[in-house]
């Protein structure tokens, strides 16, 4: 039961900081620009209350909309008619946007969100950048579509799987898998996974190989869990190892409410 709060405790640690990447922030004292416009449905009308995101070239891989899901870098919020703007820092940037039915603001996309990914006319993902001081205006992007989990890839795909549990052993539905490329587990991870289903089973779909570190909880958002949410991470913190094209099985995280008291 110790080990158990002791994981929960130091995981607090590790999350508080990841708050930055899920909302508008406070961005560092740097030089930034913005980039503005409207996005809305494809035939249809402004993405009204959803939000526009942005990943970082630097940061990480380009987002997949078949393949893997990327935390974004920054994500700022659409008004009701459809337009945004983005203070970022100097950069280059690709773009996408999500309007979810659950009401959430972020997290993987379920069918029958609207979602999208800014594609070049190869169909690859585009890079905007962004200048010191100027703005780039997008104009109107009707991107947007339902999106549909019968779309996403299941061969050759890179892949870990598990399941989650609280501290009695009973599987934990509804909770995300996060990646983090370093044992602190400080700041933005780079992948997330869909929602664990009723039997606390979990994919956590990543771009190619490497060490990661997972952690669990069940809110998209950084900040501090309350009480009663339950966070754990895999094995005290130990990486797992994949391979490109490689499905790592068995990756169980348990999870614990910071409150439990052991009654």
């Amino acid at each position: 039961m110790k080990k158990i709060l002791s994981s929960a405790t130091a995981f607090i640690v590790s999350i508080v900081v990841c708050g930055s990447v899920f909302a508008q922030q406070k961005l560092s004292p740097v030089m930034t620009g913005t980039i503005s416009g409207k996005i809305a449905e494809k035939g249809k009308g402004p993405l009204k209350g959803g939000m526009v995101l942005f990943f970082s070239e630097k940061s990480g891989p380009p987002p997949s909309a078949t393949r893997y899901w990327r935390v974004p870098s920054h994500a700022f919020s659409i008004d009701d008619k459809g337009s945004f703007k983005a203070v970022l820092p100097e950069g280059h940037y690709y773009m996408g946007a999500t309007q979810k039915s659950s009401g959430e603001q972020l997290g993987p996309p379920e069918d029958g969100d609207l979602f999208f990914i800014s594609q070049d006319k190869n169909g690859e993902p585009k890079l905007h950048t962004v200048k010191g001081n100027k703005n780039l205006d997008m104009g109107v992007i009707a991107e947007a579509k339902p999106f549909s989990s019968k779309t996403l890839v299941t061969e050759g795909i890179t892949s870990i799987q598990g399941t989650i549990t609280d501290e009695k052993g009973k599987p934990v539905a509804g909770m995300l898998v996060f990646a983090f490329p370093t044992p602190t587990m400080f700041g933005r991870p780079l992948f997330v996974s869909e929602r664990t289903d009723k039997n606390g089973n979990y994919l956590l779909r990543l771009s190619g190989g490497g060490k990661y570190y997972l952690s669990s909880r069940a809110n998209y958002g950084g900040g501090p869990p309350t009480a009663e949410q339950n966070i754990g991470s895999y094995a005290k913190g130990q990486p797992v190892s994949i391979q490109t094209g490689e499905t790592v099985k068995g990756i169980n995280i348990t999870v614990s409410t910071p409150g439990f008291s052991g009654k």
